[in-house]
């Protein structure tokens, strides 16, 4: 399963009401390390596929729901769980990395 795009109106079906743990990947466009996870989060959504969904959102077409959370800095990889947030990372990092800390907190 690909990374799903989430978008402030979809926010709330997509990720605070799956019944599926969602990653949700704040970036932007103009970001470099958000670039540069993007590849490994892609091949972490297959890798996962069933245990966990990967989301993104821009935070710059998308203002209402980082600016409500709080997201001072991106990328910010933020796992929600029946609605809530439990874990998060700032930061770029390799796919062992991640994968290894996303398998940790589900």
């Amino acid at each position: 399963m690909a990374t799903v795009n989430v978008t402030d109106a979809s926010f709330k079906a997509d990720v605070l009401d799956s019944d599926t743990p969602v990653l949700v990947d704040f970036w932007a466009d103009w970001c470099g390390p958000c670039k540069m996870i993007a590849p490994a989060l892609e091949e972490i959504s297959e890798e996962l596929a069933g245990k966990v969904v990967i989301a993104k959102m821009d935070i710059m077409e998308n203002t209402d729901t980082p600016a409500a959370i709080g997201v001072q800095s991106i990328p910010l990889m933020v796992l929600y769980k029946n609605g809530q947030p439990v874990a998060q990372k700032l930061g770029a990092a390799p796919k062992g990395a991640l994968k290894a800390w996303l398998e940790g907190e589900l």
